[in-house]
């Protein structure tokens, strides 16, 4: 009789510890201002639930590096991830890592975000961040110097030779390669050209190397000094040092721009604006930076989908634009209390983007992180020269023959 006792015991036992063990989940998060608000939430998540949220914030570039390392050899833990479509989302798709979100309601999201959350007839994942490209610049800088709010790309060009000091850079942007084809993306739609076009390589044309130029000149004779090694997280800290007069990046940023335990700069001194109009157009990146997903490999698929719907809501896609993140919902933009508080440049800005904005800010390809990389030797050398380089148009021919392999190597030259 005790022997039975003992089983029965024993079973309940292994059933809790089983139980327990269940309501757990690994979620890792990008260090991103929504990473960062979604971390400071997850106690309430947990207080509400029962479960242990497993936290693991990481740098982007290792974020990706990390996931591609499990997935590939089969032994992630990861339940949930933030993900970003554009730089990931086709190669994690084709190689079966995002789990179907079927059963996640998509109706409050702009069908423009849902082009990359879809792949065939499902959705994969949940738009969470959008941006846009944005001229963030110094209003008490302008007024000192009487200049108006550049609205073309000339006038760019000379507010910076205006604004420049050995104080102050007149400009500044991504000067670091791969990291810097983002942002020259909506310098080559206002000139008229592309990356990519029916899916072959086209940043060898003349629209786009003029782009190029005009780039690289901005930055080689009114940016910081070093560019070429700066990507966003060298060049915020110099702005909000008070030591660059214009920037431009995406709008994601500025809630850290104007924040005042780490700026220096008065909120009130900030200004937000349009990125100036080319010779061409005027057409920004508008992108889903970030998404969030469910891992295939997950063996706590019903948590971790509960979990998403949490951490994509609507409430706190409104907490997130009060705190100045660029969210993906549309009724947060909507919301009145969030209108009241949210900075009116920015939502003009956005509204502009989203009518005027480019869906890409880099080439959507499944080799897309080789393709930057062999993009931002153009760039390089764009700003090496100041835009005078004789070799720029060869080198960025060179660069296209690679990247059209690069797409016949995945299947999808010509494919669009």
């Amino acid at each position: 009789m005790k022997v039975k006792v003992f089983a029965v015991l024993l079973a309940l036992i292994l059933i809790l510890g089983a139980g327990a063990q269940a309501k757990e989940i690994r979620v890792l998060l990008a260090n991103h201002p929504y990473g960062e608000l979604l971390r400071a939430a997850i106690p309430e998540y947990e207080k509400a639930t029962g479960v242990k949220v497993n936290v693991e914030s990481l740098q982007e570039s290792q974020l990706t590096t990390k996931l591609t390392t499990e997935f590939a050899t089969n032994s992630s833990s990861a339940d949930v991830f933030m993900t970003r479509p554009l730089q990931e989302g086709k190669m994690f798709y084709k190689n079966g890592w995002y789990e179907p979100l079927t059963a996640y309601d998509f109706s409050d999201y702009p069908e423009s975000a849902m082009g990359v959350a879809r792949f065939g007839a499902k959705p994969y994942l949940v738009p969470l961040v959008t941006e846009w490209q944005v001229l963030y610049y110094r209003k008490d800088l302008f007024r000192k110097a009487g200049l108006s709010v550049p609205k073309t790309f000339a006038e760019l060009e000379a507010a910076a030779k205006a604004l420049d000091s050995h104080e102050v850079a007149g400009f500044a942007s991504r000067g670091r390669g791969a990291a810097a084809v983002t942002q020259v993306s909506s310098y080559i739609y206002n000139y008229g050209g592309a990356y990519l076009d029916k899916g072959k390589a086209v940043f060898d044309s003349k629209e786009a190397l003029d782009a190029i130029r005009f780039y690289g000149k901005l930055l080689a004779l009114h940016g910081p000094k070093g560019v070429t090694s700066m990507s966003w997280e060298n060049i915020m800290p110099l702005f909000q040092a008070g030591k660059v007069a214009m920037w431009t990046d995406a709008s994601v940023f500025y809630g850290q721009i104007v924040d005042p335990a780490k700026s220096q700069v008065a909120a009130a001194d900030v200004g937000i604006a349009n990125l100036p109009a080319g010779p061409k157009a005027s057409n920004p990146f508008y992108v889903v930076s970030w998404g969030m997903a469910v891992a295939r490999q997950s063996k706590n698929k019903a948590l971790a989908l509960d979990f998403i719907k949490w951490a994509t809501s609507a409430d706190l896609a409104k907490k997130g634009l009060i705190a100045n993140i660029t969210m993906a919902r549309n009724s947060a933009w909507a919301d009145p209390e969030v209108r009241a508080k949210a900075n009116a440049e920015l939502v003009a800005s956005q509204a502009f983007a989203a009518k005027n904005g480019n869906p890409f800010d880099r080439p959507y390809m499944s080799a897309v992180g080789n393709a930057r990389d062999l993009i931002g030797e153009v760039i390089i050398e764009s700003i090496n020269t100041a835009g005078t380089s004789q070799t720029l148009a060869n080198l960025a021919r060179q660069k296209v023959k690679a990247v059209n392999e690069l797409l016949e190597d995945t299947g999808e030259f010509g494919v669009y």
